[in-house]
This record gives structure tokens, C-alpha cells and sequence, in this order.
């Protein structure tokens, strides 16, 4: 029993990996599970990037690696899984990753329903455009061919901060009255 509860321990380890690697890089679960060390290019520098044409698309995204990515890929830097799939990663199926997810999400009280689609809407959001990173630039890193695409997610962001904003409306109409 010990050894499948620490199974399960470093399962929900790897998929908070991936999924955190898909925060930081807006890489799709295809493109996660296939990248391997070709597409890591360092520039002059000395800046670590993914090249890498999306799965889907085929079109290039460019992507700086931040420090959390890096760390992440370092973590399991031959991995016996990711040496036999001759990827960078050890990534499970996108129906277990989903699932595992969905555990650490009710592990944590989360109550958004967490895929890894919402790994690579998270670095459009939260990591890229509430850091000023431009519509354009986002667009680029995620593969988008213009930036008709990118903008759902940046009507996401006007949603939901128009959203919080009603909260805090609300907060001060309640304590003037």
C-alpha cells in the first residue's frame, strides 16, 4: 500500500510539473510531450529558447525560457521515461495528466476545472498579458498566425478584471451608505 501511495505522490509531482512547465512556456500538451532537446536554442546571449512548430498548426512559436521552465527540465533531465520517448519530459497521457490534475486541483480546494488547456491559457493570462507582454509578442510565443486568436484570452483578462473590480464597486458603494 506504501508503495502506491508514493507512486501516486510522485505522479501528482510530475503532472504539477507539467503543468506548471505549460504556465510558463503556453506550450499545448502535444507540444509538451514531444519537445526534445533540438528544440532548445540558445542565442548569442546565451538566452534559452523553444523553437518548436506547433503540432497543430505547424506554425513556429519562440519561446525565452524563464527560470521555473528551466528548473523543471533540469528536474528530469534523464528521466528513464522521457530517455525512452527521447523527449525532455516524462508526460503521461492527456487523459491521466487531466485527471491528475483534477486531484491536485480537489487536493487544494480548486474549484476551476483544471486541464492542461489551462496551463497554456494561464501563460497567455496571467504570466503574459497582465505583465504588459504585448498581444503581438504573445501571439508569437503561442504559435498564433495573428493575433485574432490571442485576443480571446485577452478578453478573458478584461472579464475577469472587470469581474474583480465589481467586488471592490461593490465593497465601497456598501461602506459610504
Amino acid at each position: 500500500v506504501l508503495g502506491g501511495s508514493l507512486h501516486w505522490i510522485f505522479q501528482l509531482d510530475l503532472v504539477r510539473d507539467i503543468f506548471l512547465f505549460q504556465c510558463f512556456t503556453g506550450l499545448a500538451f502535444i507540444d509538451v510531450s514531444e519537445l526534445k532537446a533540438e528544440h532548445l536554442v540558445s542565442d548569442n546571449q546565451g538566452n534559452l529558447w523553444i523553437r518548436k512548430a506547433r503540432q497543430k498548426t505547424k506554425v513556429m512559436c519562440n519561446i525565452p525560457l524563464l527560470d521555473i521552465p528551466l528548473a523543471i527540465l533540469e528536474k528530469y533531465e534523464g528521466h528513464p521515461l522521457a530517455k525512452k520517448k527521447g523527449t525532455l519530459l516524462p508526460v503521461p497521457c492527456n487523459q491521466k495528466l487531466n485527471s491528475y490534475l483534477k486531484e491536485i486541483a480537489d487536493l487544494c480546494g480548486i474549484k476551476k476545472n483544471l486541464t492542461t488547456h489551462t496551463g497554456r491559457h494561464t501563460f497567455s493570462t496571467v504570466v503574459a498579458l497582465a505583465n504588459n507582454v504585448s498581444l503581438e509578442n504573445v501571439a508569437k510565443m503561442l504559435g498564433h498566425t495573428n493575433t485574432k486568436m490571442t485576443q480571446r484570452y485577452a478578453k478573458v483578462l478584461d472579464q475577469s478584471i472587470l469581474r474583480d473590480m465589481q467586488n471592490v464597486r461593490e465593497s465601497f458603494s456598501t461602506k459610504t451608505t
